[in-house]
């Protein structure tokens, strides 16, 4: 399966998406230690897994999403502040912010104009492949970062999440299937997500998150992710154990935000 606008197999690119991640991160001087002092010294976090805990039925982690690797651009001249307050208003629990700018269009300055419009707690959501981005999802004022076990061997997967829990972020650790929610379990996480979709054939597989759902155990936050098109979609996976929906594209393509969170929720 070609990706659309680029000729390339869509698993070739998603292995550029993490090469150029990584490039980056190789090139990056500056000095880890002093990274995590000034992240230790940010403002307070707002609670993520606390708010998806907290929330009353299924929670709803909407998210800001100008463009797509697979279905192209959807929303790039959103504004992220009065979308963020569109999805407040609607009675989404969390947010999440795309910071890739490179493949996603998105930016560290959306998720800062986002947190800052709404009291909702934000998850950042890139590809996280070095401890500096830890630091920098911490600094740039995010409350939560996303760990893509696919991504990360089993000693990055427990640095980084160590690292998290000691900047004080929760972190989201995705998983495709039960052997990666094995390795998800094996470093301590409690806050789980099932991503249904296939991050190399870009695929989605709307029974995946059923039936991974058997092998997350009671303590563990599940959140679902990719695939929910509304409010049918969010009944099976609440009826499945799941928490949470993060859900992006349905949202920012629905043109009133508001209305399509309020209807996940219902």
């Amino acid at each position: 399966m070609a990706e659309t606008g680029d000729d390339v197999s869509v698993g070739t690119y998603l292995d550029a998406i993490l090469d150029h991640h990584r490039l980056r991160a190789a090139a990056d001087a500056r000095d880890l230690g002093a990274l995590i002092s000034d992240s230790q010294d940010a403002p307070p976090v707002r609670g993520f897994r606390d708010a998806i805990m907290a929330t009353e039925g299924i929670a709803v982690i909407a998210e800001i999403k100008r463009r797509s690797p697979s279905k192209g651009d959807l929303f790039v001249s959103l504004d992220p502040v009065e979308v963020a307050a569109q999805y407040e208003a609607g009675g989404a629990s969390c947010m999440s912010v795309l910071t890739d700018e490179d493949h996603f269009g998105g930016s560290a300055d959306d998720l800062r104009a986002a947190r800052a419009a709404v009291s909702m707690p934000v998850i950042r959501k890139d590809f996280t492949v070095d401890l500096r981005d830890i630091c920098d999802a911490r600094l740039m004022g995010a409350d939560c970062v996303l760990l893509i076990v696919s991504a990360l061997d089993d000693a990055q997967l427990a640095d980084f999440h160590a690292l998290a829990a000691e900047l004080g972020l929760d972190a989201l650790v995705e998983t495709h299937d039960e052997d990666e929610v094995e390795r998800a379990l094996a470093v301590g996480a409690t806050l789980v997500g099932v991503n249904q979709r296939d991050l190399f054939t870009f695929q989605v597989d709307q029974e995946r998150a059923v039936r991974v759902a058997a092998s997350l155990p009671d303590g563990v936050v599940r959140v679902a992710e990719s695939g929910v098109r509304g409010v049918d979609d969010a009944r099976v996976l609440a009826a499945a154990g799941y928490h949470a929906v993060l859900v992006g594209e349905s949202l920012v393509t629905s043109g009133d935000p508001t209305r399509a969170v309020r209807s996940l929720r219902s």
